[in-house]
């Protein structure tokens, strides 16, 4: 029986004996799957006893990874989920049927594993890949849901051959390692596609079509873009959940959709998964987009997915996002707009290696900021982002810690103001662990959708 110490004791060696991407950024990155593939040679390779959804995207692909679990999970198929990273727990990352692996698993994998670590000196990614690999194998699930850490073509879970590669959408993000256009960017994506394996393309772009269509015919894979199959219409908003009509564009049929997914740009997501889900009933899975839409109600509840356009309290509201590049923020912050409150504040903070000054430039001068770093080396000094920010209009303090800064928002607002939590996943991590939070059902929502 191993205790917390344990499990401690191992996450500290992971963390501290490997190269960690979260920690010191590009440094971290292996520039091909030799690791991975020789790790899963060690392991017997276990990538190949599952079948699997393979999901990348520069935004959404989280969100799109968890609600296609949820979609198998309520059609009863025992459902492997992996993503990255983690906002308040390592073993966020690997789940089955939406049960995060014991703490007992991990401490014995990783003992198991020395040697070859040891011998490879893989990183830490490349090690967390395989622990999902080797934890989905053992529990002989059904299908497991897999997102990309970054870009597709290197990434180390692009050694899977699964039944359906999926891309959420493109836009500018870590234009250092993927490139600095969209094509480029759209090209590293595009190398989680597989001969012959069909391909789901969540939103179009004229940029970067032509980068899919090329990859599709030179490998024979069949292409399907989810704007081309499905429209949805928002009916009703509210704290808890979003109302659509969604209509099915080649038969003409309407179903509603009500889903504990509140942000606006979920609706992108649903649209991809319904079109993977109907891809996929092809292949001999019993899921329906009747099926897929039931899913969609409790997202949140069936796979844990945390910290998307999150409401953590209703009165005064406090809202969360992992939201941490310009086309994401973009979304949240126009969201953010139709929030009603008496006074607006902004918990932020960013990791170095963003386009800080591109990101602040869309945040509202009208809100009191409250500037704080996540504890890893990769964070922005919170200094240093307040000074930036005050070069982009934007006024508030500097605070040690992401708790400080929660904690001294709370302490400033009124009933009837709002807070956002967003920048980073490491911010909306480190807030998510302030304190217990419980949204309550019964209290007035101050949200109003336009």
């Amino acid at each position: 029986m191993h205790t917390t110490s344990d499990y401690q004791q191992t996450l500290d060696y992971l963390y501290e004996r490997l190269p960690m991407f979260s920690r010191i950024g590009k440094a971290a990155l292996k520039p091909d799957l030799t690791n991975t593939l020789k790790l899963c040679a060690g392991l017997g390779d276990p990538h190949l006893k599952f079948k699997s959804v393979h999901i990348a995207g520069t935004n959404g692909k989280g969100s799109t990874s968890h609600a296609l679990a949820a979609v198998f999970q309520q059609a009863g198929y025992k459902t492997g989920l992996y993503t990255s990273p983690h906002l308040v727990d390592f073993r966020e990352r690997i789940r089955v049927n939406g049960v995060q692996i014991s703490k007992e698993w991990v401490v014995d994998f990783t003992k198991r594993i020395k040697p070859l670590i040891d011998e490879i000196e893989p990183s830490f990614f490349e090690i967390t890949v395989a622990m999902a690999f080797a934890a989905f194998a053992e529990q002989e699930v059904d299908i497991a849901i897999i997102e990309t850490g970054l870009g597709g073509r290197l990434d180390s879970t692009n050694v899977i051959t699964p039944l359906l590669s999926i891309i959420t959408n493109i836009s500018y993000d870590h234009k250092d390692l993927l490139g600095d256009t969209l094509p480029q960017i759209a090209a590293e994506k595009a190398g989680i596609i597989k001969p012959g394996i069909p391909a789901v393309i969540g939103e179009q772009h004229d940029e970067t079509e032509r980068v899919f269509f090329e990859r599709s015919v030179s490998l024979q894979s069949p292409l399907y873009y989810a704007q081309g199959y499905w429209d949805m219409v928002r009916v009703k908003q509210d704290a808890r959940y979003q109302y659509y009509k969604a209509i099915n564009k080649l038969n003409q049929q309407m179903l509603d959709v009500c889903t504990d997914l509140t942000g606006n740009y979920q609706q992108h997501n649903i649209k991809t998964v319904l079109t993977a889900a109907e891809l996929l009933s092809f292949q001999g899975f019993n899921i329906s987009a009747a099926g897929a839409i039931e899913a969609l109600k409790n997202v949140k509840g069936t796979t844990g997915l945390m910290g998307r356009w999150d409401w953590l309290q209703e009165q005064p509201a406090i809202i969360c996002d992992v939201a941490h590049n310009t086309a994401g923020l973009t979304e949240v912050l126009q969201q953010w707009k139709n929030v009603a409150a008496d006074k607006k504040h902004i918990v932020m903070g960013f990791v170095k290696d963003k386009d800080v000054a591109q990101a602040l430039a869309l945040f509202p001068k009208d809100a009191t900021y409250y500037f704080c770093n996540a504890q890893i080396q990769r964070a922005l000094p919170a200094m240093e982002l307040q000074q930036t920010a005050i070069v982009a209009g934007l006024t508030g303090a500097v605070y040690s810690s992401v708790e400080a800064a929660v904690n001294a928002a709370m302490n400033s607002m009124g009933g009837n103001d709002a807070l956002l939590i967003t920048g980073s996943f490491f911010i909306v991590g480190e807030a998510l662990m302030v304190r217990e939070w419980n949204a309550s059902d019964t209290v007035k929502l101050t949200y109003t959708a336009k």
